[in-house]
């Protein structure tokens, strides 16, 4: 059991930074994306785990903004 699946994000801009990571993974390449969250100074477990392993990924639905 994965725990993240469980927890929401509560942080909502470091939460839109991961998106725009994952978008640009999906337009351009996965080194532009790792570039750019380091860039926002995402922590490297965070970017392997939404980089590399999608399934781990928390779903929209998870999502709850408090910032």
């Amino acid at each position: 059991m994965d725990l993240l699946q469980f927890l929401p994000r509560v942080d909502s801009a470091r939460s839109e930074i991961v998106d725009r990571g994952i978008e640009v993974q999906a337009s351009l390449n996965t080194l532009c994306a790792v570039e750019y969250l380091k860039s926002h100074n995402i922590a490297s477990h965070i970017i392997q785990r939404v980089l590399l392993q999608p399934e781990r990924r928390r779903s929209a639905a998870q999502v709850m903004h408090k910032n």
